[in-house]
């Protein structure tokens, strides 16, 4: 109890110090808690679970409060965090794809992953408005890589804009895999980027299977714009079976749930 009581209480006066700062490094961490670099990342990787910091490498961000719009982080940021869960949730993703699919793969640090997954498959296509997830897949022999055209957006490397807007118009896709900022009960799947946002629309109404693919992290986080209602998604991949108002919108709506090691199908 009173190693639990000391954690505890460190925790706090790290959050403390996050919160203060907007932004810490672990050595910042290190030196202010006069705890070790391995202390710190645990009790970061606490902190994340229950919502109010964002890790990034090298340290955290404050998030705020869920009623808050969460805060965008560049790809770089946002890369390492949740990453086993991230690429637990891929695997998963990668374990739907057929042979003869056409795979919809929007930007983000969790479909970059798929991306990553999808190589060793045969016989299928990519469609990505991402160029890091094109670039990644370049190399993938029996991968076909279609790339929708536009600006990008230094912070998600997703090409945006109206050429990319009349590209994704005219492609027809068997399963989307859709990268996400936040997902809430109010607002549905949410996203930073207003433009990012429009392309991913389209997409969707491209494809025949929508599935938004996210860690906890997301839970109850609303980014400024809504992609669509919750009900709208096929199913939903995660790294761990949902609870509260997801898992009840997931058996209401007849969204099918995938979650590492374990389906589970909420029709029916």
């Amino acid at each position: 109890m009173e190693a639990t009581s000391k954690g505890e209480t460190r925790r706090a006066k790290m959050l403390e110090l996050i919160k203060a700062n907007g932004r810490l490094s672990i050595q910042e961490i290190t030196s202010a808690l006069q705890c070790s670099e391995a202390t710190a990342r645990r009790d970061l990787d606490l902190l994340e679970r229950s919502g109010p910091i964002i890790r990034t490498i090298g340290g955290a961000v404050y998030e705020g409060t869920t009623a808050q719009p969460a805060a965008e982080l560049p790809f770089a940021d946002k890369r390492q965090a949740q990453l086993q869960e991230k690429e637990r949730i891929a695997e998963t993703a990668a374990g739907l794809v057929s042979d003869g699919d056409v795979i919809c793969l929007t930007g983000g640090t969790t479909t970059f992953l798929i991306a990553r997954a999808l190589k060793a498959k045969r016989n299928i296509t990519v469609v990505t408005n991402a160029v890091n997830i094109a670039y990644e897949l370049a190399d993938a022999e029996d991968v076909q890589v279609v790339v929708v055209g536009g600006v990008m957006r230094a912070k998600s490397y997703e090409l945006i804009g109206p050429l990319a807007e009349t590209v994704a118009d005219r492609i027809n896709v068997t399963k989307m895999f859709l990268g996400v900022d936040g997902v809430s009960e109010t607002h549905g799947w949410t996203m930073h980027s207003e433009m990012e946002v429009r392309i991913a629309q389209i997409l969707i109404r491209r494809s025949g299977e929508v599935y938004p693919v996210f860690d906890d992290s997301k839970l109850a986080k609303t980014a400024l714009f809504t992609i669509m209602p919750l009900a709208e998604a096929t199913g939903i991949i995660t790294n761990r079976q949902p609870d509260g108002w997801l898992a009840r919108a997931c058996q209401e709506h007849g969204m099918a749930v995938y979650v590492p090691e374990q389906t589970i199908n909420s029709v029916g």
